[in-house]
């Protein structure tokens, strides 16, 4: 089925292995070229690079620990259950001393050998109700404790990384459907080479934004040169699909907590206890402010020595001016992500090949 390089040309099994592997891993090397494949295959392709990405494993990781971290209020909720009915009946279940002490209880002892008076028998029962009367509010404190403020971050942490990854990839899908639907010249390409529009635009936004690298087309990117405004639109899917998350994701944060009410003491408990989270993609905010600022260093690092070295020469030849900046730009971008490109790089100076080996 299309797409087909050669109708007669049907992949190994091992190649099919090799490229299943290579996307599930967003490693995007490949032993065929990527016009072979069907558009059924494609499709499987997404799927594996979906769930491949940094962003789809992090918010997996964050599920399981909530999931873990609900058991363990759930167990001491249990506990403070047992504690009240054992003190207001011990002959039923009496606990161990141990799992007293990490309730908190203060268990007093009456020597059975010792007489007691009326009296005293009624200040054991008030003791007795009193510290039931502790133990039941307990449960409740559980509630407002650090350990169920934990656990709402996370679950808050977790809708908003799952919020992330399906908005940005749907508006990626969505603005490259649109555009490849008013530009003619990018249009025809796919059709040219037998590709579906909107498997394309699937296709390549969520392969730039894992920062796997895959592009439906034998010559990845280079066939679309010319069409700046797909290479905008793609720039910074590349970003915030890898350095620029952890800022985007402490922002996300901070406007929630800033605009919705309800979630103000989340917020600042992820905002100021980011480390207690345990979730790498989340940085304290100095980290970030120094993570945007080293992005945009390298970029511009690149940008400026690309331009002037490469400006004239057999790469960039045929491209504007206008499309060479968006081109040079493009490839500063990617040399440290998902390594797509509009030039031949065998045609490109040794001294930025060199750079882009650092810039990796």
């Amino acid at each position: 089925s299309k797409p087909r390089t050669v109708d007669s040309f049907k992949p190994r099994n091992l190649d099919l292995f090799f490229t299943s592997v290579s996307a599930a891993t967003v490693s995007s090397m490949s032993t065929i070229e990527m016009e072979v494949f069907s558009n059924t295959q494609l499709l499987i392709l997404i799927l594996l690079i979906f769930i491949g990405g940094e962003v789809f494993t992090s918010m997996v990781e964050l599920h399981i620990k909530r999931f873990n971290l609900r058991r363990i209020i759930r167990n001491i909720e249990r506990k403070v259950d047992r504690s009240s009915a054992d003190i207001i009946n011990p002959s039923l279940s009496p606990l161990n001393s141990l799992e007293l002490v990490e309730l908190g209880i203060v268990v007093t002892t009456v020597d059975s050998s010792t007489k007691t008076t009326p009296d005293d028998s009624n200040q054991i029962e008030v003791h007795r109700r009193q510290m039931t009367t502790v133990e039941l509010t307990s449960k409740s404190d559980i509630e407002d404790s650090d350990l169920n403020l934990k656990y709402n971050s996370i679950m808050l942490l977790s809708f908003v990384v799952m919020s992330y990854l399906l908005v940005i990839n749907f508006v990626g899908v969505a603005l490259v459907s649109v555009y490849l639907v008013l530009v003619s010249s990018a249009r025809n390409v796919l059709k040219r080479k037998g590709l579906k529009l909107f498997t394309f635009s699937l296709f390549t936004s969520v392969s730039t934004f894992t920062n796997c690298g895959f592009v439906p087309t034998n010559e990845n990117m280079i066939v679309f040169s010319k069409n700046s405004g797909l290479l905008l639109i793609l720039i910074p899917q590349v970003l915030l699909g890898n350095t620029l998350f952890p800022p985007f994701l402490r922002f996300l944060i901070w406007f929630l907590g800033r605009f919705v009410k309800k979630v103000g003491p989340i917020s600042d408990y992820l905002l100021t206890k980011t480390w207690e989270i345990g979730y790498d993609h989340l940085l304290p905010g100095l980290h970030s402010s120094l993570l945007v600022g080293t992005v945009v260093g390298f970029v511009a690092v690149q940008f400026t020595l690309f331009c002037s070295m490469e400006w004239d020469s057999v790469a960039l030849s045929g491209l504007s001016s206008y499309e060479k900046v968006v081109g040079v730009l493009f490839e500063s971008v990617n040399s440290r992500h998902t390594g797509e490109t509009i030039v031949n790089l065998s045609t490109i100076a040794s001294a930025i090949l060199v750079l882009f080996v650092v810039m990796m």
